[in-house]
C-alpha cells in the first residue's frame, strides 16, 4: 500500500489532468463554433438567430382597427414603341373590325350583366384566336374581376389587354445572329403563304443592316421558285446558291452552308419547297434536309422558322403544330396580317405552341415585314376599344 503522501500527490495529479482535459475540450468547442461562423461569413451567408418566428395574428385585438389589405403587385408592362404601334394599328384595322368590334358592341350596353358574359364567351370562341386563348381570356375576365368590376367596361378591357400580353409573352430569348458564323436560318411553310417573298425581304433588311447574307434556293420543285429568289437576290445584291430544277434540295442547301462557312458569311437563309403538313413523305424529306445541313456545319440550322398566312386563321395553328412536332420550329413569321380580319390568330399560336412570333407582315413594302413587338401589337389591337373606336 502506497504511503499517504504519495496517495495525495497522485490524487492531485489526477485532478490536474481532469482540469486540463476539461479546459481543452471547452476551447475546442469554442474553436469549432467560431470556425463555422467564419465559414458562413466567407460564403456570404448571414447568421440567422435560432429564434422561433412570432405567430402572426389573423384577427385584431378588441378595439384595434382592421389591418388594411396588402395591395396586389401590378404586372409589369413593356413600353410601347409609338412607331410600331402606329404601323400595327394600320395593319390590324380589319382585325379590329372583326372580333374586337364585336366585343366593343357588347360593352357598349348600358348595363353589363350575366348575359353579356355569355355573349363575350361566344364572341371569343368564334374568333380565330384558338380555343385555348379564347378560354384563357374569358376565364381571366370571369374569375379575375369582382362583381363590381364586371360592370365597368374599362376594367374588363384592361383585363383583356393584360391577359393578351401574358399570352404573347413566351419567354423567348432575343434573336442573336452573332451567336454563330454563319448563322443558318431554315425557312419552312406550305405553298402560297409568302415564304420566298419573306426570305427576300429578310435578306434586304439584314443586308441594309450591314450583314453579309447568302441565300439557298432549296425550293427546286415549284416552277419559277428559284427565279423568284434570284430576283430578290438581285434587289438586295445578295448571291443565291441554286441547283437544277427538280433536283435534290438537300445538295443545294449543303453547298450553300459550306459556302457560308468557307467565305465567312454572317447569315445563310435557306428556302425550302412548300410542304403540306399532312404529307408525311414530304415531311420526311425535310428531316433528311436537316441531317444534311448538320453535316455541312455541325449544329445547324440555328433557327427554324415557319411562315404562316394570317388569312387562314385557325388552320395556321394546325399547320404549325405538325411542323413543330416534326421539325422543331423555333419561330413564326406571320404574313398578310393587313389583309385579314383574323390577326388574333397570333394569340392562338403563342398560347398553344409557346413559340415566339419573330416577324409579321403588315403590308407589301420591304419595311412592312416588321420584328414582332408584343406590347405594340396588343396596344394596336385594342386601341381605344373602351371608347368604342375599335371598329
Amino acid at each position: 500500500m502506497l504511503p499517504v503522501d504519495e496517495l495525495i500527490k497522485l490524487a492531485i495529479a489526477v485532478v490536474a489532468i481532469v482540469l486540463v482535459l476539461f479546459v481543452l475540450r471547452r476551447a475546442s468547442a469554442k474553436s469549432k463554433a467560431k470556425g463555422a461562423t467564419s465559414a458562413r461569413s466567407r460564403l456570404g451567408q448571414d447568421e440567422v438567430e435560432d429564434v422561433k418566428p412570432r405567430r402572426k395574428r389573423n384577427r385584431p385585438r378588441p378595439g384595434e382597427p382592421e389591418p388594411a389589405p396588402e395591395p396586389e403587385p401590378e404586372a409589369p408592362t413593356e413600353p410601347v414603341d409609338a412607331e410600331s404601334r402606329d404601323a400595327y394599328k394600320a395593319g390590324l384595322a380589319k382585325t379590329r373590325g372583326g372580333f374586337v368590334a364585336r366585343i366593343g358592341k357588347l360593352f357598349g350596353k348600358k348595363k353589363i350583366d350575366a348575359q353579356t358574359l355569355e355573349e363575350l364567351e361566344e364572341v371569343l370562341f368564334t374568333a380565330d384566336i384558338g380555343p385555348r386563348a379564347a378560354d384563357r381570356i374569358f376565364q381571366s375576365v370571369k374569375s379575375g374581376l369582382s362583381k363590381d368590376d364586371l360592370e365597368n367596361a374599362d376594367k374588363i378591357w384592361a383585363k383583356i389587354r393584360q391577359t393578351s400580353r401574358e399570352i404573347l409573352n413566351v419567354n423567348a430569348k432575343p434573336l442573336d445572329l452573332e451567336a454563330h458564323k454563319p448563322f443558318v436560318l431554315l425557312v419552312l411553310g406550305v405553298n402560297g403563304v409568302g415564304k420566298t417573298t419573306t426570305i427576300g425581304k429578310l435578306a434586304k433588311q439584314y443586308t441594309d443592316a450591314g450583314k453579309k447574307v447568302l441565300l439557298a434556293a432549296g425550293d427546286t420543285f415549284r416552277a419559277a421558285a428559284t427565279e423568284q429568289l434570284e430576283e430578290w437576290g438581285n434587289r438586295s445584291k445578295v448571291p443565291v446558291v441554286k441547283g437544277k430544277a427538280g433536283g435534290d434540295p438537300s445538295s443545294v442547301i449543303f453547298d450553300a452552308v459550306k459556302k457560308g462557312v468557307e467565305e465567312a458569311y454572317d447569315l445563310v437563309i435557306c428556302d425550302t419547297a412548300g410542304r403540306l403538313h399532312s404529307n408525311s413523305g414530304l415531311m420526311d424529306e425535310l428531316k433528311k434536309l436537316r441531317r444534311v445541313m448538320d453535316k455541312a456545319m455541325p449544329g445547324c440550322p440555328h433557327e427554324t422558322w415557319m411562315v404562316l398566312d394570317a388569312t387562314t386563321g385557325q388552320n395556321a395553328i394546325a399547320q404549325a403544330k405538325t411542323f413543330k412536332d416534326d421539325m422543331g420550329i423555333t419561330g413564326i413569321v406571320l404574313t398578310k396580317l393587313d389583309g385579314s380580319s383574323k390577326g388574333g390568330v397570333v394569340l392562338g399560336i403563342c398560347d398553344e405552341l409557346k413559340v415566339p412570333v419573330r416577324f409579321v407582315g403588315i403590308g407589301e413594302k420591304i419595311g412592312d415585314l416588321r420584328p414582332f413587338d408584343p406590347a405594340a401589337f396588343v396596344d394596336a389591337l385594342y386601341v381605344d376599344a373602351s371608347a368604342g373606336e375599335s371598329a
